[in-house]
């Protein structure tokens, strides 16, 4: 055996592993249980998928959530990517210090006080809460996680190829989006995911940011959930765990393609030029 993978260290990943993914499957397994009874297995059925999509409650607060992530998640990339180029390319502005603290202050904020802050900010511009509020909310606190991403892919971008793009008469527009942004779209895309799913996940803040008429899926889902769990709330769990798991597997097999794709291109302009 391998001395660097001794009895203990199988034993801690396989123990850790548990802990974090048997709860997961639990509830899957049980999401698919015939009895009411969410404790007790009883056979086999699909039933309760179906009570799911007949609770109107339950589906207009999974009709908000996704309106709110994808919505959220776009603009926060939009952004997020904004703030990247500006750290990564001008290193010397004045407040850049200050830019740098507030775009990645979210990070490290507890969501209770980004929550409680920007109930407060909507309050005293007089903005009602609901669900525009929540949408700028998680924009906020998801822009940052982007930011994050992006810019450690700029860190290692080649800058001759921009360089060369504006030497043959592209303007620095035409460069960003013909040069910068198809090498960078991997950044990009694993950005807008994360945020995302980070919408998607979202309880705290949404709970000081929402209003009538807005009630996210986590909310709803924790509101009956203080009252017994259902197997209708394993079904829309395991609904939530399958769309996430399924566009994570689908982006990294794209950016995997593109990566190799990118190689390919490399090596081809390097025989080229040999």
């Amino acid at each position: 055996m391998n001395p660097t993978w001794s009895r203990f260290n199988i034993a801690s990943v396989v123990l850790g592993f548990a802990f974090l993914y048997l709860p997961i499957v639990l509830l899957v397994i049980f999401s698919f249980n015939e009895s009411k009874l969410v404790t007790v297995w009883a056979g086999f059925s699909t039933k309760w998928y179906g009570e799911l999509f007949r609770n109107q409650s339950l589906m207009d607060a999974a009709w908000v959530t996704a309106r709110v992530a994808f919505l959220s998640a776009t603009f926060a990339t939009i952004l997020g990517t904004m703030a990247a180029l500006a750290l990564t390319r001008y290193t010397r502005f004045r407040g850049r210090m200050l830019f740098s603290g507030m775009v990645f202050a979210p990070l490290v904020m507890p969501e209770v006080i980004t929550g409680l802050s920007l109930l407060l900010l909507f309050v005293a511009v007089g903005l009602d809460r609901g669900f525009l509020t929540v949408t700028l909310a998680h924009i906020t606190f998801s822009m940052c996680f982007v930011a994050v991403v992006v810019q450690s892919r700029l860190m290692t971008f080649d800058r001759s190829l921009e360089e060369a793009a504006m030497d043959l008469g592209a303007t620095p527009t035409k460069t960003f989006f013909q040069i910068t942004l198809p090498v960078i779209l991997p950044a990009v895309v694993s950005g807008w995911m994360l945020a995302f799913t980070l919408s998607l996940d979202d309880l705290v803040i949404a709970s000081f940011t929402s209003g009538p008429g807005a009630t996210t899926l986590p909310m709803k889902i924790y509101s009956q959930v203080r009252l017994g769990v259902t197997p209708e709330i394993n079904a829309a769990c395991t609904i939530l765990i399958g769309i996430v798991a399924t566009g994570v597997i689908i982006m990294s097999i794209v950016n995997k393609r593109r990566e190799v794709q990118r190689l390919r291109d490399e090596r081809a302009a390097e025989r080229e030029v040999g």
